[in-house]
């Protein structure tokens, strides 16, 4: 398994972080509280903490990888609408 991690910069992470797993909570497992969230995923694990920004903590393989962070950063920047987010996979 690797990891890859973003962190973002957004007016309002819980927010962000809310949308997201509410948008996948009906096909995927997804557990959420005030400051974290974990959607298991098929193709692997995101894991979401607030702090003043978002951080965005991804859990594949190394071959599922590029997708899920495709997915995920794509999804992530339709739920934040108007504000534009950067998303840099570390």
């Amino acid at each position: 398994m690797t990891t890859s991690t973003a962190r973002i910069q957004t007016q309002a992470p819980t927010r962000l972080m809310t949308r997201l797993c509410k948008h996948w909570a009906h096909k995927f497992p997804v557990s959420l509280n005030e400051l974290q969230g974990e959607i298991e995923l098929p193709m692997g694990v995101c894991r979401l903490y607030c702090t003043e920004e978002l951080t965005v903590e991804l859990e594949s393989d190394s071959e599922q990888m590029p997708l899920l962070q495709q997915v995920v950063a794509d999804h992530l920047l339709r739920m934040a609408g108007k504000e534009e987010l950067a998303i840099a996979w570390q």
